[in-house]
C-alpha cells in the first residue's frame, strides 16, 4: 500500500503540479478545516428568521415595480445557491472530490455548510430591506427616498464582492471575479473545468440578467429626470440591449468551445458550440415574439421549430455526452458503466426530471394558462426558478 501511495505520488507530481511536490500535498493531503457548528447554528437562526419575515411580508403588500425585479435577482441567485450547497453536500457524501476536480485550494474552498450560510445571509438581508421599507412607507417618507432602499441594497452586496479586506470569504469571491473575467473576455484564456462549469451556470441565469438590465435602466432613469416605465419598456435601446443580454451567456459559452477546439483540436467542441449557437437563435426568436403584441400564426411556428431543434440538441448533449447516459454497450440498461450511486432508478427518474424541465419553455410561449400582468411576471418568476433547480440537479451528475 505505501508503495503504490508513493507511486500515485509520484505521478501526480509529474503530471498535475509541474514538479512541484509542495504544490502537489496541497491536494494529495490537504489539511482539512474542522466543521463549525456555528455555522449550522446561524443557518438555522437565518432560516427560521426568513420564515417570520416572509410570513409578514406577504400578508401586508405585493410589489410589482423595482423592488420586485430587486427581489427576484436576490431569489434567484439564493436558490442557485441553495443549490450549490446542494450540490457540494451530494458530492462529499457520494466522495466526490470536487476541490481537486475544480482546482479549488482545500484550505478554502466552500463547504456546503458555507454556501448555505451565505444563502440564508443574503435573503436574510433582503427580506429585512423589504420590511424597512414597509416601515418608512407607513411613516409617510417620499417615494424617492422609499424607492433608494434596492439601489442601497444593491451597492452593499457589489461592495462585499470586491472588498479587499479578508472577511466573508475573500478567497471565494476573489475566485469568483477572476472566473467571470475569463468567461467574459473568451476565448482569450485558456479554458478550465471551473471556467465552463460556471459559463454553464450564466445560461440558466438570463432571467437574472435580465432583472439586473430593468433595475439599473430604472436608476439611471430616475437619476437623469426620465420616466423609467418609457424608459425600460418602451425604450428602443432597452429592448435592443436584451437581445445582447440574452445572448451574452450563450456567446461566453460558444467562444469557450471554441478556444478548447484550438487548443485540443477536438472536433466534439464545434459540436458543442452548435448547440449554444442553436440556442441563441431559439432565445432571439423567443424574446421577438414576446416583445410582439399579435404575432403572426407563421411566426409563432417558426419560435416553435427553433425551440424544439435546440431542446433536443441539449437532451442530446445532457444525456448522451455529459452524463454518459444510453451507452447502448453498457451493464446497466441506458446508463452507463461506472454508477456512483447504487439505485439504478434514482438516474432513470433524473432524466425524466431533467426531460421535463427542459421543456417548461413551451408555457413561456403557449401561454397555456391564462392569467394578468401580475401573476404573469409570477409566472415567469416560477419558470426561471425551475430552470435553477434544473442546473443543480444537473450539475450533481455532470
Amino acid at each position: 500500500v505505501v508503495k503504490l501511495m508513493d507511486e500515485v505520488e509520484s505521478l501526480f507530481i509529474k503530471h498535475f503540479a509541474e514538479d512541484d511536490r509542495k504544490k502537489a500535498m496541497k491536494f494529495l493531503r490537504p489539511q482539512q478545516q474542522k466543521d463549525s457548528h456555528m455555522i449550522t447554528f446561524l443557518v438555522g437562526l437565518e432560516d427560521h428568521y426568513d420564515r417570520i419575515l416572509l410570513s409578514f411580508e406577504t400578508k401586508v403588500a405585493a410589489f410589482y415595480d423595482i423592488r420586485s425585479f430587486v427581489c427576484s435577482t436576490f431569489a434567484l441567485l439564493g436558490l442557485h445557491l441553495f443549490m450549490y450547497g446542494c450540490n457540494l453536500l451530494m458530492w462529499k457524501a457520494t466522495r466526490i472530490n470536487y476541490t481537486f476536480i475544480f482546482e479549488f485550494n482545500p484550505k478554502t474552498a466552500l463547504k456546503y455548510r458555507d454556501a448555505f450560510l451565505v444563502c440564508t445571509s443574503l435573503m436574510t438581508a433582503v427580506v429585512g430591506a423589504l420590511v424597512v421599507h414597509l416601515i418608512l412607507r407607513s411613516k409617510d417618507f417620499s417615494p424617492q427616498q422609499i424607492d433608494a432602499i434596492p439601489g442601497i441594497l444593491l451597492l452593499v452586496f457589489f461592495a462585499l464582492l470586491i472588498c479587499p479586506i479578508n472577511v466573508f470569504y475573500r478567497p471565494t469571491r476573489y475566485c469568483f471575479l477572476k472566473v467571470i473575467r475569463n468567461i467574459v473576455f473568451s476565448p482569450l484564456y485558456k479554458v478550465v473545468m471551473v471556467d465552463f462549469f460556471m459559463a454553464d451556470q450564466l445560461t440558466s441565469q438570463i432571467p437574472l440578467l435580465r432583472h439586473m438590465e430593468t433595475t439599473a435602466c430604472y436608476f439611471l432613469a430616475n437619476t437623469l429626470g426620465s420616466y423609467p416605465y418609457d424608459v425600460c419598456k418602451k425604450g428602443k435601446l432597452y429592448r435592443e440591449l436584451a437581445y445582447v443580454i440574452s445572448f451574452a451567456p450563450y456567446y461566453w459559452r460558444a467562444m469557450q468551445c471554441a478556444r478548447r477546439w484550438f487548443d485540443e483540436s477536438d472536433v466534439k467542441q464545434l459540436a458543442n458550440l452548435g448547440k449554444y449557437v442553436s440556442a441563441m437563435i431559439a432565445a432571439g426568436a423567443r424574446l421577438t415574439y414576446a416583445q410582439q403584441q399579435e404575432p403572426t400564426v407563421l411566426f409563432t411556428i417558426l419560435v416553435v421549430v427553433t425551440s424544439v431543434i435546440a431542446t433536443v440538441y441539449q437532451l442530446y448533449w445532457d444525456f448522451v455526452q455529459d452524463w454518459g447516459f444510453f451507452d447502448l454497450s453498457s451493464r446497466n440498461p441506458w446508463l452507463r458503466d461506472d454508477l456512483v450511486l447504487k439505485n439504478k432508478s434514482v438516474y432513470y427518474i433524473s432524466i425524466v426530471i431533467n426531460l421535463v424541465l427542459r421543456v417548461a419553455w413551451v408555457e413561456s410561449v403557449m401561454r397555456f394558462i391564462r392569467v394578468g400582468n401580475v401573476e404573469a411576471k409570477f409566472l415567469d418568476f416560477s419558470l426561471a426558478s425551475l430552470e435553477v433547480i434544473r442546473r443543480g440537479h444537473w450539475n450533481f451528475y455532470r
